[in-house]
Formats: structure tokens, sequence, C-alpha cells
């Protein structure tokens, strides 16, 4: 089969494309045949290299919808040619083993095309406990992009965040994958959406997804226009995957008894905290990492109603997986980039 690879770490240039064997389903997986898989930040990160031990050649690629083509041992009730998209995360009970402090194993937490094999190929084996059908009006394109994007944000907001009607939250990175679907759940939940992005293209697509009010970073101090846009109040809750560079202001822009939320480090991991902030306005910081099996059944029936929808940057054949990663690595995609076998 033909599949976007790479043998060495680095920059887009290590990515190729190549034959490779097609896989074989084993115990409990399903053989999908590929139809869109979806770039995210993680692809980045893996293929540079992250401090775990992956198989070479390493297909990346966590965000996959395609048709059922075979199916393992011991698999029951999945039939071929069924219209499926994979929940990315393996083992996420795992997280809940370690906070209950339960002794019975379970497999450890996984990620599709980080620790294992992913879809940027004609085919991907998976669990088949991942699988989730795809409604025939929902494109392949969109259950794809939506995918790892979508949970991530739901549970950030929603499960982490306890984000209520009537509330404020602030949303950085408002341009990326994430908050892209992030600035519409929190609009669906009832909140006020303030966001932060870069240039005034992107000011007006933030907007037109929903939020309230947007700001340009490279044009104001955000936090300190989020502080007096809100009355000198702040606001209730702010999501956000930017890190080093946005961890100060994200901190300034809380009301008292704020809560931060954060899923990501994507300028670096040592932000600078103001202790006696945190104390005095009783902040709360709370880490987030994709999203439970029901998390994600949660948030992709919205996109199957067309409630939220992911916004799709460019859709690319598998061929130019290269320049898709070039595409995502430059800052220049609003949303998501789609390669499509």
């Amino acid at each position: 089969m033909k599949a976007a690879v790479f043998e060495e770490f680095g920059g887009p240039e290590v990515v190729r494309i190549a034959e490779v064997d097609t896989p074989e389903p084993g115990p409990g997986q399903v053989r999908v045949a590929v139809r869109a898989a979806a770039l995210n930040h993680l692809d980045l990160w893996v293929r540079r290299g992250l401090p775990l031990k992956i198989t070479m050649p390493h297909i990346g690629g966590s965000d996959l919808a395609g048709v059922v083509d075979a199916v393992g041992p011991g698999v029951e009730g999945v039939e071929r040619g069924t219209r499926v998209v994979v929940d990315p995360s393996e083992g996420y009970a795992w997280y809940e083993r370690v906070s209950s402090g339960a002794s019975l194993p379970v497999p450890q937490f996984r990620i599709i095309g980080e620790h294992t094999q992913g879809g940027f190929a004609d085919y991907c084996v998976v669990p088949a406990a991942n699988l989730v059908e795809v409604p025939e009006d929902v494109p392949f394109e969109t259950a794809a992009a939506a995918s790892l994007v979508a949970v991530t944000a739901w549970r950030g907001l929603m499960v982490r965040g306890g984000l209520r009607a009537g509330e404020r939250v602030l949303i950085t990175g408002a341009s990326g994958g994430v908050s892209t679907l992030a600035v519409q759940i929190a609009r669906l939940a009832g909140a006020e959406v303030f966001a932060v992005t870069s240039g005034p293209a992107n000011v007006e697509r933030v907007r037109e997804l929903g939020a309230q009010v947007t700001y340009d970073r490279l044009q104001t101090d955000w936090a300190r226009q989020v502080w007096l846009d809100t009355g000198k109040r702040g606001v209730d809750l702010a999501l956000d995957a930017v890190g080093q560079a946005a961890w100060a202001q994200c901190l300034r822009a809380l009301a008292v008894r704020g809560r931060l939320v954060t899923y990501g480090a994507t300028t670096g991991s040592a932000g600078d905290t103001e202790i006696r902030l945190v104390f005095w306005r009783q902040l709360s910081v709370l880490g987030s990492t994709m999203g439970s099996p029901e998390d994600y059944r949660t948030v992709m029936s919205l996109v199957f109603q067309g409630k939220i929808a992911p916004v799709i940057h460019a859709v690319l054949p598998l061929e130019e997986a290269r320049r898709a990663h070039e595409m995502l690595e430059s800052g220049e995609v609003f949303g998501k980039v789609v390669l499509r076998p």
C-alpha cells in the first residue's frame, strides 16, 4: 500500500511517499480503508522526535476516517463497508486507574499515529472499540478533521473546565484546529467568547465562527484589554495550548476563582507564574489531554448533527503529505489540513 512515512526525525523534508506492506488486523482489531486523514500539531512533534520509542519507518496521522475493509479475530458486530471515524486514543482508562488507585491492569494510554502506525496511508489497523459510525450525509473529510481536535476542545472546556452558560471564556491560538472548534462549543454552551489570534484576516474568521470579542495579539496587549472589556472583572475560564508565550497573560486575564485549562505548550513549557496573583484571586490551573471514549462520542454527535463543524483549510492528495507538513509548520493554516489517499 501507499503511505507517507519518515525513517528519521527532522523537518518536513524527511517525509516521503513509499510502498509498504498492507497491515493485517489482529485480535480485536479492524483494518480501515482510509478515505481522509487530517494533520495535527502532534504530527509535527512526532516527526521532529518526541522522547518515545516509535516503529520506523513511521506512519503518522491520528485523525482518520474511511470504511471497514477487514475484521480481525474476535471482532463482532462490525460489518465490512461500514463508514467510520476512529477515536484516536487507546487505553484512556489508564488515567482513571492512576487517579483511583485501582489495582486491575488496563492498557497503557496510547495515541494512534504517535505510539502506533497512523492514518497517512491507504489502510490503517485500529482497535474495533475505537470505531464510531459516520452518517451517510457526513463527508469523510469532516469526520477526520474534527476527530482529535473536537474531543480535545470538549474535554478542556466542558469536562475539565466545567464551562457553564453565561460565563466568559478566553480562547488563545484561535486559528488552530482545537481552538476553532472550542469557539463553537463555547458558544453552543451559552458562553461569551473572547478569542486571541494573529492578523486582521484571522480576527475576522474567528469572529465569523462566533467569538463576540476578538483580539489581534500582534496589535494589542490582549490581557489588559480583556480586563478592561470585562469591566475589570476578567474571564471565568481560559483555554490555552500556546504555553510559555501566553501563560502570564492568561493568568492576568482571569477573574476571581477563574480557571486556566492547559492542553499544550507550543511555544515552550516554562510559563511565568505570578504566584501572588494565583492565591489572591484564588485561581485554578487544570491540565487536559485528549478525552475519554464518552467525551469522543458526545462531541462527534454534535459534529454529525451539524451543530459544530471543523474548519478545513485545505484538502490535499496523500502524495502532498510533505507540503501539508510545511503548511502547518509555517503557521499559514487556519483550522485543519486534510490528506486524501
